[in-house]
């Protein structure tokens, strides 16, 4: 017999082996209960992802679970917060052991490796459907923001650009040797949540986002909110040979600056701060008054058309 939501619940999602001492009160009941201490303030974000808009049907599960709580690690890392606890909705067309042994075992590893508690939430039957909330710590007064940049400021960027958008094109049929196709995919279904750098920019940075759904759309998101513009240099993007590759052969430059999933973190820091940094990182551009991105190629001043990936568009 099919299992039903509690003992659903009770197999695959009450097994974890990590207990953060700020936990008080964890699944089992009407609801959580969080400590948050004193001279700190509790930074909280949301993602759904949905089956055939985020992900294409019959993904790998494990693969999926280790995704879908990356990108929400990845929403704290960018405001500089420490991961505390998540909670979990998961809509199913129906309930499929093996399915859910492998996500479980995708989520629940990436939560015990940055110590975070799954500490509630809900299932239903439906079109495939998965939602996160993450809640992190963040010392008062000090998360980072997008309001913040200031003219002068260095752009910067951790990682590389481009891998998961040569992963998706490869999901889409673009072809290329095995051992680029297999790190494009790597970066596209198991990316990384840059929760240190986050940590490492905390007082350093003025102003900081994810690139989720590409670099000129995330960039533009900080410029909206600080009402400043931007120069990038194109050849300043830190890319790997596989995307140099793609680029070699498509001609397609522009796919870096506006494919998503990279889960890297772009900030904004002073020049006078940039020096107190401790960790990899490269500056693709400057801060300017000006509003707008202007983005340079070759010393030549860009046409740009598409910013990247935007919902209802």
């Amino acid at each position: 017999m099919s299992l039903t939501e509690f003992p659903l619940i009770q197999r695959f999602f009450t097994q974890q082996r990590v207990k953060n001492p700020l936990t008080a009160l964890g699944i089992g009941d009407d609801c959580a209960l969080l400590s948050v201490p004193e001279g700190y303030q509790l930074a909280v974000t949301t993602d759904t992802m949905v089956e055939n808009v985020h992900f294409f049907a019959g993904a790998d599960p494990e693969q999926l679970g280790h995704k879908l709580l990356a990108v929400n690690l990845s929403d704290l890392a960018s405001m500089g917060a420490r991961p505390l606890s998540v909670t979990l909705a998961l809509t199913l067309p129906s309930v499929d052991e093996a399915w859910l042994s492998a996500f479980s075992k995708g989520f629940l590893g990436l939560a015990e490796q940055h110590s975070v508690d799954l500490i509630g939430g809900d299932t239903t039957s439906g079109p495939l459907t998965l939602t996160v909330q993450a809640l992190g710590l963040v010392p008062k007064g000090k998360g980072l923001m997008r309001s913040t940049a200031q003219p002068g400021d260095f752009i910067c960027l951790t990682g590389c650009l481009g891998d998961a958008g040569l992963g998706l094109k490869i999901k889409q049929g673009y072809v290329c040797n095995q051992t680029h196709s297999e790190a494009a995919l790597a970066r596209f279904n198991h990316p990384n949540p840059q929760v240190e750098a986050g940590l490492a920019l905390l007082d350093i940075a003025n102003a900081c986002i994810d690139i989720s759904d590409g670099l000129l759309a995330d960039l533009g998101h900080i410029l909206e909110q600080s009402q400043v513009g931007a120069r990038i240099d194109w050849e300043l993007l830190p890319l790997s040979e596989p995307v140099k590759g793609y680029i070699n052969e498509t001609c397609d430059w522009t796919m870096p600056l506006i494919a998503g999933d990279d889960y890297e973190l772009c900030f904004t820091v002073s020049p006078e701060k940039a020096v107190l940094l401790k960790m990899p990182f490269t500056k693709i551009g400057v801060i300017e008054a000006l509003p707008q991105i202007r983005l340079y190629k070759s010393g030549q001043l860009q046409s740009l058309t598409s910013k990247g990936y935007e919902h209802f568009s």
